[in-house]
């Protein structure tokens, strides 16, 4: 082969990585590659705080998204926001790609944001998977006003399971099974030696003030917020406040006017619009928003994702089930 040809293949191969780094910048810049990276390479910064998303979906059964839920990971510790459809098999699918804290029997404590059934269905399944998996301790739910009686009827309505698994030949009797239930309102409402959880009133369609939170969650290297369901709110913007990861629901603008109109009055008294969300985004100035809850409308991922962007500058991406940042 002479040296010219070799040259030539040379400048191509360059070439070729010059143009695979192009891409992957291009992606970083508009905000693709965090869940992604973090996916492939889960076990990378264990000590780091890391935000899951275990369910990314809405009332609407899409096989591709389980019912809302959103671990944040610090220390090896899971902090579960919401517990929707699937929230543990989710949570074990994590654990299988290296987040371990997210193991069944290592889920020990859920704040719910409010207790519509597509945040709560996997509720029951939170007290008891983790407890048949061997959690030894109760599950610490913080929650609204009528969490402890959405718990307390859980627990009746299983109480012949329990009771059967108590007195069987299964080898352990522990306590997993019970649920310390806690209902708050705005402030903080949590802390130990990795976070302090602070809850915030949102508005949600007829829920009385209270009733549907919002979260700030502080840990040692990063803020990360998440909306709950809520339409446009102030609230979300003091909280965050250049937040590092700002977790909110939307439902998309173009797709919302092909829709009825009683069901617009109920989505823009319930939900926050792609349009609303990015002037939201820009007096919050999260340094990284995700969409989760996403109400698609008719229109596609992409299409969301880009109304968000013609008013917001800073970095979004649309979430999807399992994706960590």
């Amino acid at each position: 082969m002479s040296a010219e040809c070799g040259c030539v293949r040379l400048g191509a191969r360059l070439a070729a990585l010059a143009a695979a780094l192009v891409v992957v910048l291009g992606t970083l810049a508009c905000g693709g590659a965090p869940g992604a990276a973090a996916e492939r390479d889960s076990t990378a910064g264990a000590a780091a705080t890391r935000v899951v998303l275990l369910g990314t979906g809405s009332p609407n059964p899409d096989p591709e998204r389980s019912g809302p839920a959103v671990a944040v990971v610090v220390r090896g510790k899971a902090y579960l926001f919401d517990c929707g459809t699937g929230v543990v098999r989710r949570a074990a699918a994590a654990a299988r790609r290296g987040i371990t804290a997210l193991a069944a029997e290592n889920l020990g404590i859920v704040f719910l944001t409010h207790l519509h059934s597509d945040h709560t269905l996997g509720l029951a399944d939170l007290i008891l998977t983790p407890w048949v998996m061997e959690r030894r301790a109760p599950l610490e739910v913080y929650g609204p006003p009528g969490t402890r009686a959405m718990t307390d009827h859980l627990l009746e309505a299983y109480a012949d399971d329990i009771r059967i698994r108590q007195e069987g030949l299964e080898p352990d009797k522990h306590e997993g099974w019970r649920v310390h239930a806690r209902e708050i309102g705005p402030g903080v409402v949590y802390r130990d030696s990795n976070v302090t959880v602070k809850a915030f009133a949102v508005p949600h369609a007829n829920y009385e003030p209270g009733r549907a939170l919002g979260y700030r969650i502080e840990a040692p290297d990063r803020v990360i917020v998440i909306s709950g369901d809520t339409h446009a709110s102030d609230a979300v913007v003091e909280n965050c406040a250049g937040c590092d990861v700002l977790v909110h629901e939307v439902y998309s603008a173009r797709g919302f006017r092909s829709r009825s109109p009683e069901w617009q009055r109920y989505h823009a008294d319930a939900h926050t619009s792609t349009e609303e969300l990015a002037a939201l985004a820009t007096r919050a100035r999260p340094k990284l928003l995700v969409l989760y809850h996403q109400l698609f409308m008719g229109t596609s991922e992409e299409d969301l994702v880009r109304e968000v962007r013609r008013g917001c500058s800073g970095t979004v991406v649309s979430g999807k089930d399992l994706e960590v940042y």
